[in-house]
């Protein structure tokens, strides 16, 4: 490869690139190898800010070494972000260091015990402590303590003095500490010199500091070491504290940097532990029980979606096995067995696609209360999401990001309520009085045309309604909205809200345009709801819906034992968890997402 002559504005003259020249052209051709060091060296640098210029120069050559001999390696590395950034790190930091662990006889990954008479402190623990007690300059020799971490940064103010921060908890709580050669007069402690020590160890690296607390003169709380620092577990790769981690794949492909490097994707999670702490404790406090209900099943049912399908080993390939999709008919059974309140937190699998909403593997949070009516239910949906945004984060109203506006969403005030039969014939005059009638499904069709609204198939006439619902209601809901009266033909498992048997005894709750719970009165008449799965079962096989379970015959055998007139009640938590932490995409709120797998 060449490179265009340069020249300087005012003379013209060529300003001195390489020795060699490739003839007619007045170009200058640079080698190869003084090309690679020069496009590297600078960010080697910048990555590795601890690394003299002598050491960094020595890596980068070691790279080009490293990158003549192994030709491969180059495409290897170049590879898309699909995979991790430790198979995709061409610098040879991981070879250097385990060179000098090993000639100065370091053991890197050492068996972790305990120091007598060491009492172990966090770096919060000892703010804490001793902030307010000690004076600028101010040293207590008699307050030994073991502080233990990994090392944000180091800084060395000359061969005998290096200060190090100390953070734990994802680098919210950080110490300092101050190691000094005069101080670190525990012989027994170490076989290398106090500079080896020290030189071996970078930021990123988990040690252990032993020594007391004092204070700098400038106030700064410290731990000042008594030895020399001890080595735990190196890291071999720059953690990219400067430049950052943006790019989603990169992101969620090396979720344990997107930790380290992003405050608010460990704030996600934490949002997620507190709210599955509060639901339990609210629940457990109203006297509910919680259960566990199968994941792997030979039947499916308690909603409309495709499942994951396998198969057993003890069972044989003639039984298929599938991932749940609802735990709803288990929970109802409970019932019948005498278990007034039931409730069980756990993964739901629907084989469905990936978008910020939707995710094939999601936490749900059902509950099932015995002689609960649709308005007991609509007042502990408010006194959940109430209880549970206030805790979470110390008000009743969140901040959501709508398309670069903010918007205040407040649990607050007595949520709304839009009944849906209704409000869609106010907005649809021509939509038909009886939906269960012949000819629905057709002028159905012909409304979403005319509104231009997209109708994916299989076309059924619940999964039209619902499209419709999409379009033109949900929208409406971006405060807490109750949405009831849905067409009692969307709901196979619910009792009817009225003579009529037009509309269901259920309601939805969405929040800034998403469906955040599901509820209704259980529909108990094992007969009706024998018709009900027989009605689905034309939708299945006459109009295509494989989305639709088959009939769940035991169910309906168990419901002739009695059910209770039952409330029953679902969440979907991961939406939650992202609404109250800020997240727009469900894989926020996980710890680990599924993702493509790489090429």
């Amino acid at each position: 490869m060449t490179r265009a002559k340069t020249t300087t504005a005012s003379t013209g003259k060529v300003t001195k690139r390489s020795t060699k020249s490739t003839g007619s052209t007045g170009t200058k051709k640079v080698s190869p190898y003084n090309k690679f060091m020069k496009n590297n060296l600078a960010q080697f640098k910048k990555d590795n800010p601890t690394l003299s210029h002598k050491d960094a120069f020595a890596g980068v050559a070691a790279l080009w070494k490293n990158a003549k001999e192994n030709p491969k390696n180059q495409a290897k590395h170049s590879s898309s972000s699909a995979a991790t950034m430790a198979s995709t790190d061409r610098r040879p930091i991981k070879t250097m260091r385990e060179s000098a662990f090993a000639s100065l006889g370091v053991q890197a990954y050492p068996r972790y015990k305990h120091i007598p008479d060491r009492p172990i402190f966090s770096p919060q623990q000892i703010h804490e402590r001793w902030d307010a007690e000690l004076a600028d300059g101010a040293k207590d020799e008699s307050a030994l303590v073991v502080v233990q971490g990994r090392i944000r940064s180091k800084r060395e103010s000359s061969k005998k003095l290096v200060f190090y921060d100390i953070e734990q908890d994802g680098g919210r709580h950080v110490v300092q500490a101050v190691v000094s050669e005069k101080r670190c007069t525990d012989p027994t402690h170490s076989t290398i010199s106090f500079s080896d020590s020290n030189r071996i160890l970078l930021a990123g690296d988990i040690v252990r500091i032993t020594g007391f607390v004092g204070k700098t003169r400038i106030g700064e709380t410290s731990v000042f070491a008594s030895r020399t620092p001890e080595l735990l577990a190196p890291c071999l790769h720059t953690i990219p504290t400067r430049s950052g981690l943006v790019d989603t794949q990169k992101r969620f492909r090396n979720r344990h940097l997107d930790l380290l490097v992003n405050p608010h994707a460990r704030r996600a999670l934490e949002t997620r532990a507190h709210v599955l702490r509060y639901l339990r404790r609210f629940l457990d406090s109203r006297g509910f029980i919680e259960v566990e209900t199968p994941v792997l099943s030979a039947s499916v049912g308690g909603a409309a979606a495709q499942p994951f399908i396998t198969q057993s080993v003890a069972l044989g390939q003639d039984t298929p096995l599938f991932l749940r999709i609802a735990p709803e008919l288990y929970l109802k059974q409970l019932v019948v067995g005498g278990l007034d309140r039931v409730y069980e937190l756990g993964k739901q699998f629907r084989n469905e696609g990936i978008d910020a909403d939707h995710n094939p593997e999601f936490t749900t949070c059902e509950f099932y209360q015995a002689y609960a009516t649709m308005d007991d239910l609509m007042s502990t949906t408010e006194d959940i999401l109430r209880g549970m945004c206030h805790e979470v984060t110390g008000s009743m109203a969140v901040h959501v990001d709508d398309g670069g506006q903010s918007i205040s969403i407040d649990f607050g005030p007595s949520f709304q309520r839009i009944h849906v039969t209704d409000k869609l014939y106010e907005l649809i005059p021509e939509l038909p009085q009886d939906l269960d009638g012949p000819g629905v499904l057709a002028e159905l069709l012909s409304i979403a045309s005319r509104r231009g609204i997209a109708t994916p198939r299989p076309h059924t006439v619940p999964r039209l309604l619902d499209r419709l619902i999409g379009q033109l209601i949900e929208p409406l809901c971006q405060q807490p909205t109750f949405l009831v009266g849905h067409p009692a033909i969307m709901s196979p498992l619910s009792k009817e809200a009225d003579a009529s048997k037009q509309t269901a005894a259920r309601f939805e709750l969405f929040v800034n345009g998403r469906e955040l719970v599901n509820a209704y009165e259980e529909l108990n008449d094992p007969n009706e709801q024998r018709r009900k799965f027989a009605a689905q079962a034309r939708e299945r096989n006459d109009q295509g819906d494989d989305e639709v379970p088959a009939p769940d015959a035991a169910f309906c055998d168990a419901l002739e034992f009695g059910l209770p007139p039952t409330g029953g009640w679902g969440m979907g938590v991961d939406r939650v968890i992202g609404l109250l932490a800020g997240a727009r995409h469900l894989r926020e709120t996980v710890a680990f997402s599924l993702l493509k797998p790489s090429t």
